[in-house]
């Protein structure tokens, strides 16, 4: 390898290291999900895929690989027909339909916007 090449890797998101993850929240202060234009999908040779973003440090270019809920035909399907059968669909369900604190008031902060 040339001196001018920068390595190159896969790492998951969970197992990143220290440095990494540090630069990570420099560039993506608010969490990835904000910066969905930069998510990639990546096929691999088995048929399955990933989805990662790329982050470059001063040594290294990385593919972090994150994990993305992506909802299929039949998630959509079970959806429109009303279907609860799902996990998120049933802790839903056993919330109640009030916001967790309907007391609001407490969060003013007495200023108008």
């Amino acid at each position: 390898m040339t001196s001018n090449q920068k390595k190159r890797a896969v790492v998951s998101y969970e197992n990143m290291p220290k440095e990494l993850a540090e630069a990570f929240a420099e560039k993506y202060p608010r969490g990835y999900s904000d910066y969905l234009p930069d998510i990639d999908r990546y096929d691999k040779p088995d048929g399955t895929c990933f989805y990662a973003v790329t982050l470059e440090i001063p040594d290294a270019i990385y593919l972090i690989k994150i994990k993305l809920k992506i909802d299929d035909v039949e998630d959509l399907e079970r959806w429109l027909e009303g279907d609860d059968s799902s996990d998120d669909a049933a802790a839903a369900s056993d919330s109640s339909s009030e916001l967790p604190d309907d007391n609001l008031g407490d969060y003013d902060d007495g200023s108008d916007l």
